[in-house]
């Protein structure tokens, strides 16, 4: 239970530690840590003055991509002078990095004076570490007063701390298998937990889907008397050239038949599909009255992670030898990664990998190339899956590599072992890729 005398805090150093260490937290001790209903996020909301009445917003759910079409859409609206509140999870270095406005994190005082206010309301309620994340997003962004916030899901949709909002509109990404004890054991069950941010009247907008989750997809839009639209009705994207910073993308508008020059920093081949989306919800929100133009895209591509302080995404860290971070943590996000390793000419290739313990772990494994060197590692969480029992699943596949200490241990052993014309990447869990980036700090101003 909480401890009413441990508040109020005197910094922002013992009010994380407070949020990390007392409240359930999801990313530390799983499903444990997740509510399936939203009555606490309600009663936060109502008792703090429900903001997320205060601000309009775009709700964003998805297995993968979610968070790449967020970081885009910020910037381009930010670029097309909105003040934009953005809300991502989980974060990579800093936990300010969900809260930002205007691709500035929300500043510590801020998050101290909040948890200090609502202390009592805290305690009171019991909420999770996402909960009470959500309620502090959402209070902020009411405060600054933000033209727009673009919000992405947590885990799920339906449920999801984030879906008190009303959104002027909604995006599903794609749906591929990924917390399964938690959404579903199927495509078509994930996609009615993801369906589940869809609201009455409110416009949705599908990335990518099959045959059976599109019929969940219209059923639920029918039922909430959603149009719905598909990204791929909108836009093709053709990549022309890229090279170590950005790619060069022919954009076909299919009704207009236009072709458009884009250039972005937003690096693998999985962006394009992304880029799709995004712009199929640009031409959506100016359908509905914003005021955003293709220069106002254009410029914002070209410099997202400059905008919204966004990485981890194929994030270039070091370019001779090549390092390259990536988050993919589940089995279709792995499968995009392993393609991109593929198409890059290297030497030899290492891979620095681990995984959660509710992951696919075999699945995604057998994703990776065998001819790799592999160096085993588990995050310093209780959820990280032991680099022991990480390498006896990887062995029985053929993946050679060695058990490592911890994950600076194994990015170590790997650039001691790598040839100015090798290749490292660091994959398999937002929580390895935390700890591997600090080593690499010029990547991060």
């Amino acid at each position: 239970m909480l401890d009413q005398q441990k508040a109020p805090f005197t910094s922002y150093q013992n009010t994380l530690a407070f949020l990390f260490e007392q409240l359930p937290m999801f990313s530390r001790i799983g499903s444990k840590a997740y509510k399936a209903d939203l009555n606490n996020i309600i009663a936060l909301s109502n008792a703090i003055g429900n903001p997320h009445l205060k601000f309009k917003s775009i709700h964003i759910a998805g297995t993968n991509g979610k968070g790449s079409v967020s970081n885009m859409l910020a910037g381009i609206l930010q670029t097309s002078n909105y003040k934009v509140g953005l809300y991502t999870s989980p974060h990579i270095l800093d936990f300010r990095e969900r809260i930002r406005i205007n691709g500035a994190m929300i500043a510590e005082q801020a998050v101290v004076d909040f948890v200090n206010e609502h202390y009592a309301l805290i305690v009171s309620i019991q909420p999770s570490f996402f909960e009470i994340t959500v309620a502090l997003a959402f209070d902020y962004f009411a405060k600054e007063a933000v033209d727009i916030a673009v919000i992405e899901t947590g885990l799920g949709g339906r449920l999801d701390s984030t879906n008190i909002i009303t959104p002027i509109l909604s995006i599903i990404t794609n749906i591929s298998l990924d917390h399964t004890d938690l959404l579903g054991s199927t495509e078509t069950a994930i996609a009615f937990e993801k369906a589940g941010i869809m609201k009455p009247k409110v416009p949705v907008l599908i990335g990518s889907a099959h045959a059976e989750t599109m019929r969940v997809f219209v059923q639920q839009s029918l039922l909430k008397g959603s149009t719905l639209y598909e990204a791929n009705l909108f836009y093709d994207v053709v990549r022309s050239k890229v090279d170590a910073t950005h790619q060069h993308l022919k954009v076909v508008h299919k009704s207009k038949h236009t072709i458009t020059d884009i250039v972005t920093d937003m690096l693998g081949d999985f962006q394009l599909e992304n880029i799709k989306t995004v712009m199929a919800a640009c031409d959506i929100l100016v359908h509905y009255g914003l005021l955003i133009d293709m220069d106002a895209i254009q410029k914002a591509l070209f410099k997202i992670k400059q905008i919204t302080g966004f990485m981890g995404r194929w994030h270039t860290v070091q370019q001779q030898p090549i390092v390259i971070m990536d988050v993919g943590h589940n089995v279709a996000g792995i499968k995009i990664v392993a393609q991109q390793l593929q198409q890059l000419k290297a030497n030899r290739k290492h891979i620095v990998v681990g995984f959660v313990k509710d992951k696919e772990v075999a699945a995604a494994l057998a994703l990776f190339p065998k001819e790799a060197y592999y160096y085993f590692v588990a995050a310093a969480i209780p959820r990280a899956l032991p680099s022991d029992d990480l390498m006896q699943v990887a062995d029985a596949m053929g993946l050679q590599g060695v058990v490592c200490s911890s994950v600076a241990d194994g990015v170590v052993q790997a650039m001691q072992a790598m040839h100015s014309e090798d290749v490292l990447l660091v994959t398999g869990s937002f929580f390895v890729v935390a700890e591997a980036m600090i080593l690499f700090p010029s990547s991060l101003k």
